[in-house]
């Protein structure tokens, strides 16, 4: 099933992965008065599927899906491509939320949650892709990029995306190197939930701080827990590893 509206706006493709009928419906309508193309799967193997076809944009995916479950879903439709994923989730399980960031999640929504909401988290990734996109895209023109960040053993290659500490490659989602970067651009200084979700993940509210906290946690296990600082109440801080020279 698919549904395209005629509007004009970006022409994303996007993927709804969903078992239950009416929500699918009702997030592939909403999706499509953006002016997105929206194709949606009713389980995960025609989720799969549908991904190796059309090479959406954007994969808005169900974590419990009959069959085949959501994250491993998230797995295989990663390691044929990268693609954004927002994921959602009727558990707000920290431990599900951290799985599914690890196997290649952007971001995760805990049903129910307000459409209006979904938009801008749907469109926050697609900026953010078009962003990686360019840069790559100047990279492979030998285009001068954002000089690499290293601090310590850590290394942050904006210009290609990539991040290694001690020389070993680190694999992270497109959001999770968006906040390394923003975070390490600024060592020791501490930035605020508010001022994390404005600068990386593009929201105006408040209503995502624990999806910072969640993605915080997913960079502490990729990168070891001695990087990143909490400040309780307040936000965190990008700590340069022990031994580091001012």
């Amino acid at each position: 099933m698919s549904v395209t509206s005629t509007a004009s706006s970006s022409e994303a493709v996007v993927l709804v992965v969903e078992d239950e009928p009416a929500i699918a419906t009702a997030i592939a309508q909403r999706l499509a008065s953006e002016g997105w193309t929206v194709e949606i799967a009713a389980d995960g193997h025609a989720g799969i599927a549908a991904a190796h076809r059309l090479r959406p944009d954007l994969v808005v995916l169900d974590l419990m899906l009959p069959g085949i479950d959501g994250l491993e879903v998230c797995r295989l439709i990663q390691a044929e491509r990268a693609v954004p994923v927002l994921m959602l989730t009727a558990r707000d399980d920290e431990t599900d939320v951290l799985v599914g960031l690890g196997v290649g999640a952007d971001d995760y929504m805990t049903k129910p949650f307000s459409m209006r909401e979904l938009v801008a988290r749907s469109k926050a990734l697609l900026r953010r892709t078009e962003r990686a996109l360019r840069a790559a895209e100047a990279s492979a023109a030998n285009q001068p990029g954002e000089p690499p960040i290293a601090i310590g053993d850590v290394l942050i290659d904006r210009a290609q995306r990539r991040v290694s500490r001690a020389g070993a490659q680190v694999h992270l989602t497109p959001t999770e190197f968006d906040l390394l970067v923003t975070l390490a651009s600024s060592p020791r200084t501490v930035l605020t939930r508010e001022r994390l979700l404005a600068e990386v993940w593009d929201w105006v509210d408040a209503s995502g701080t624990r999806t910072v906290d969640s993605h915080i946690k997913a960079l502490r296990r990729k990168l070891g827990a001695d990087l990143i600082r909490t400040v309780h109440g307040v936000g965190y801080a990008f700590e340069p590893p022990a031994g580091t020279e001012d």
